[in-house]
């Protein structure tokens, strides 16, 4: 199945769930531009299937950007027909697998590609509840292999949404049925290493407890301010603590659905001045009686279009001191230099927590998780390679931390598919083993996330104001 077939099938899912076709689509594209970013001359296949021709390979980058989170975790808009148990969820999972397979076929397929898509199919299914969850009907194939004319296919795997997650997510948190305040504290508490950052979260719980306590007792409470400034390198549980937070708030009832509205710069500014207030006012929209959870924050910092966002989240926070949480979260040094540019961000994030990176030992735990999640077990032989990469590897500002784990996991998945081409029926064991070999190289072989190409410059005609980045 080519991507423009799968595109339009999963856009039918969704009109048939009532959902918005070209929203569908949008989501689709940027699944599949995320998992075949780093395959040579997939930008082209890519604008062909989308009909994004002409502009160059940027809006390829672009969607690539903006569909990495969705590489180990459910799409937005699967997420919400899983949430409110939707029957269309299963086969819109299954369109979305679909999508994964079609992604392998664009430009020329590489093994990380393979194991993209594999995981990423995994994390679509495994966000249905059992007994749906498994890979079967959503098998990723792999069109001409290098070196090779037969079709390479996948075996089937079982998993669970969570463990597929880069960073052990939970899946979940804040949909379906509200879960106990206990219930997401040992989970909170289950999640590897992560020490002072349990220890924050167990605080924060235990005031706002107390809070809730004396005004149900009619006591005066102090003003405290709900809001968080997540700190760390990519790859540090950010985005799954977010994902607790928010079902302990609702739990605590500060919140009444505590549900996760995850987003970037790009879900925020728009392309003209004016425009960018009434994009943020509908993200924000999303999140009331939840959190807003804003990856990179600080890339909102330094123009005006960005400015215009902080100003109209500032007013949010403002006018929804009782229905709205927002979390932001990025790197140490640019997280503080984009709190001190706005009085209003100063005086609402009063708490940051700061993620540090993980040791050896836990990425260790962490790479044996993500395999057991995607039903995988590497060897001692394996393991001991991983040690050897994670030695190999430097450990300087931006390093992924589980996200690196994930990486090699995703390369190692593809190199297994390989192996096993010429072995006709495989054992169980064969299919789940992972061997060295399977471990990829450390020479730069991991950065799935490669930096966008430099954005073109800025046309001149219509809209209300200048372009993103270009001035009044």
């Amino acid at each position: 199945m080519n991507l423009d077939v799968a595109l339009r099938a999963l856009a039918d899912v969704a009109a048939r769930a009532g959902l918005d076709r070209d929203a569908a689509r949008d989501e689709g594209a940027r699944l599949a531009a995320a998992l075949a970013e780093s395959a040579p001359r997939a930008a082209a296949d890519w604008a062909a299937a989308t009909g994004a021709g002409g502009a160059g390979s940027m809006p390829f980058f672009e969607a690539a950007s903006r569909g990495r989170r969705w590489r180990q975790a459910p799409t937005r808009l699967l997420g919400e027909l899983v949430a409110t148990s939707s029957p269309h969820a299963e086969p819109y999972a299954r369109a979305l697998a679909d999508v994964c397979s079609a992604a392998c076929e664009l430009g020329e397929p590489t093994l990380r590609v393979l194991g993209n898509a594999s995981v990423a199919a995994a994390a679509q299914l495994g966000a249905l509840p059992s007994p749906a969850s498994s890979v079967a009907g959503g098998r990723v194939r792999w069109s001409q292999p290098p070196n090779s004319t037969p079709t390479t296919e996948l075996a089937e795997q079982g998993t669970a949404a969570e463990a597929t997650a880069a960073e052990g997510a939970a899946e979940g948190v804040g949909e379906g049925p509200r879960r106990s305040l206990e219930e997401l504290l040992g989970e909170l508490d289950e999640l590897i290493g992560l020490r002072t950052v349990k220890a924050e979260v167990h605080r924060q719980a235990a005031v706002l407890r107390m809070e809730k306590l004396r005004a149900e007792q009619g006591l005066r409470t102090a003003t405290i301010s709900r809001h968080l400034v997540f700190t760390g390198n990519p790859g540090t549980g950010k985005t799954t603590v977010a994902r607790l937070v928010s079902g302990i708030y609702a739990a605590l009832g500060v919140l009444d659905k505590g549900h996760l509205v995850e987003v970037d710069r790009a879900d925020l500014v728009a392309g003209y001045l004016g425009q960018t207030a009434m994009k943020t006012s509908e993200v924000i929209d999303r999140a009331i009686d939840g959190v807003l959870f804003i990856d990179e924050a600080y890339s909102l910092a330094g123009d005006q279009y960005g400015d215009e966002a902080v100003d109209t989240l500032v007013k949010a926070m403002e006018d929804h001191r009782e229905d709205l949480v927002v979390i932001v979260a990025g790197y140490p040094v640019p997280m503080a230099e984009l709190i001190d540019t706005n009085p209003g961000l100063a005086s609402r994030f009063r708490t940051t927590i700061d993620f540090g990176d993980y040791s050896d030992a836990e990425l260790v735990e962490i790479f044996v998780r993500m395999a057991d999640g995607s039903d995988f077990e590497p060897t001692p032989a394996a393991l001991d390679r991983f040690r050897e990469l994670l030695a190999l590897t430097p450990r300087g500002t931006g390093f992924g931390n589980a996200r690196f784990a994930r990486n090699v996991l995703e390369e190692a998945i593809g190199r297994h598919a390989w192996r096993l081409r010429d072995v006709e029926a495989p054992t169980r064991d064969q299919l789940r083993l992972l061997e060295p070999d399977d471990l990829a190289e450390p020479a730069g072989e991991f950065d799935l996330d490669p930096p966008a190409p430099p954005a073109p410059d800025p046309g001149q005609d219509g809209g209300s104001g200048p372009p993103e980045g270009g001035r009044p």
